[in-house]
């Protein structure tokens, strides 16, 4: 009976039917387990690549005067604090004459500056209140006014020792975003916000991922360069992370600069009478 169904045409034709839609029924049932992890798959892929990178930061939502006064506070506490430094002089790139400086920083406003050494120097005193400058010297009996600009000794001015304060002395305003030396760093322009400041104009590289101060140039009213500086050899110092180095480097006089370390650093209470003339007479 088989035989005569096979020779049928009609027959052959229904079996094939039955065939196909066996293999299809059978085809998608095994291929619903794949399908639900397939699907689950991209799900998991987007929650996964959430934009997170610096590149989607937008410039225009960058905030200048903020970035620069986060950046402050990465050099220097805003608290007051206590920290020595020794400054390497160089001359055609040799080393030259070493100093020691104590430095005491009420609030970045208020700073004395105190000479280590040479022995020759010692007892030297600077005040700052403000942007106001002294200079007590042992061997004179009024204190002497200076500039923040004057030069302390080598590459280092008054103001850089004494008066750390970018924000609270300059307009600052987002000129764009660089490689600096393989980094991502926004670059800032600052223009002094009164007279009496440092320098008049500084451009500034402050680290994308982290607002760490990377590069400054420090310019003349006139647009001239006059040096550049460079914050190296970030460590654990009062509290958080910062920059134990500065190499400032005279822009006019190749191999002339100054290497300033910081030893120690301190957070600790400066009581506001510390920060007066007749206290320093008193050292």
């Amino acid at each position: 009976m088989f035989r005569q169904l096979r020779k049928n045409p009609d027959f052959l034709t229904i079996l094939g039917w039955v065939a196909l839609a066996f293999l299809l029924t059978s085809g998608t049932a095994r291929a619903q387990p794949a399908s639900a992890a397939d699907e689950a798959a991209p799900a998991s892929s987007e929650s996964s690549s959430e934009p997170s990178d610096d590149d989607a930061v937008d410039p225009a939502t960058v905030d200048a005067t903020a970035l620069v006064k986060r950046a402050d506070a990465i050099r220097f506490p805003r608290e007051s604090f206590e920290t020595l430094i020794t400054v390497t002089n160089y001359t055609a790139g040799e080393a030259g004459d070493v100093r020691e400086y104590k430095v005491m920083s009420r609030g970045n406003e208020n700073t004395i500056v105190l000479t280590e050494s040479p022995a020759s120097e010692r007892g030297q005193a600077l005040l700052m209140r403000g942007r106001d400058l002294w200079i007590f010297m042992p061997t004179v009996s009024q204190p002497v006014r200076l500039s923040l600009s004057q030069r302390l000794t080598g590459q280092v001015a008054n103001g850089d020792l004494a008066r750390a304060n970018f924000a609270g002395d300059y307009n600052a305003e987002l000129a764009g975003r660089e490689n600096l030396d393989g980094e991502d760093a926004w670059v800032l322009d600052l223009t002094a916000a009164g007279r009496g400041v440092t320098y008049a104009k500084v451009r500034y590289w402050v680290a994308v991922a982290d607002d760490r101060p990377i590069k400054a140039e420090f310019y003349a009213v006139s647009g001239r360069l006059l040096k550049t500086s460079r914050y190296e050899a970030f460590q654990d110092l009062a509290g958080r992370m910062r920059p134990t180095r500065l190499v400032i480097e005279d822009a006019l006089k190749d191999g002339d600069s100054s290497v300033l370390e910081y030893n120690t650093m301190t957070v600790k209470d400066l009581p506001e009478r510390m920060f007066t003339q007749q206290y320093l007479r008193r050292l």
